[in-house]
């Protein structure tokens, strides 16, 4: 079996879940979901495919949602943008 292997982003193995789907979410589900996203990430790092920290990692590592409140505002502000 011949399969060709490419760099691996973070983008392909992260999981994005709207604002309304993550509001439908329990602890548990978000706690999951935080401990996945963290694992995938040093796994990239720690392999060296990962040059700079996505914005979404920062915000998992403090314990924050995945969005911020201004970006939330924004994009009900000017939806499409």
């Amino acid at each position: 079996m011949n399969i060709a292997q490419g760099l691996v982003s973070f983008e392909d193995v992260t999981v994005e879940f709207t604002q309304e789907e993550w509001r439908q979410m329990d602890s548990t589900q978000r706690a999951l979901y935080r401990d996945v996203m963290l694992e995938n990430y040093g796994h990239l790092v720690s392999m060296g495919y990962c040059s700079t920290k996505p914005r979404v990692i920062f915000k998992l590592e403090q314990g924050e949602e995945p969005w911020s409140l201004e970006e939330e505002f924004l994009n009900q502000r000017y939806p499409g943008e």
